[in-house]
């Protein structure tokens, strides 16, 4: 800041708040501005968008598909994972495609589809 800039906010400190109000009015009518009403100003932030591509932090295990021989070893891990019941398991491989777990860093997550890749299942991350 300026010199003059840190003189002139220094003398801002110092109004009363009735002097700062009409120092806003003398403000407006000297500019022709009205600060009363505040504009919203949209930015159009697409070229920053298009020039910094988005980072993905968190990621959901989608497990797509399981061959029949090797669904007694995916309800095992899923199980594990999940918490859930043999029934619940079950009927989770059995609707397949399912979300496994959600908003898992990228680490737990690759460690997450590989558990999954073992026993044969397909599965993405997304």
């Amino acid at each position: 800041m300026s010199v003059k800039t840190l003189e002139i906010l220094e003398q801002l400190k110092s109004l009363t708040v009735t002097e700062t109000a009409q120092l806003v009015k003398q403000i407006e009518a000297t500019f022709n501005v009205d600060i009363s009403t505040p504009k919203l100003i949209q930015i159009d932030k697409r070229d920053e968008d298009e020039v910094q591509p988005q980072i993905q932090t968190e990621f959901d295990v989608l497990l797509v598909s399981v061959p029949a021989e090797k669904k007694i070893a995916l309800l095992k891990v899923i199980r594990t994972v999940t918490g859930l019941g043999l029934k619940e398991a079950k009927d989770f491989v059995d609707s397949l495609p399912k979300v496994v777990q959600t908003e898992l860093n990228q680490e737990t997550a690759q460690v997450l589809k590989q558990q999954l890749e073992e026993t044969g299942a397909v599965v993405s991350l997304t």
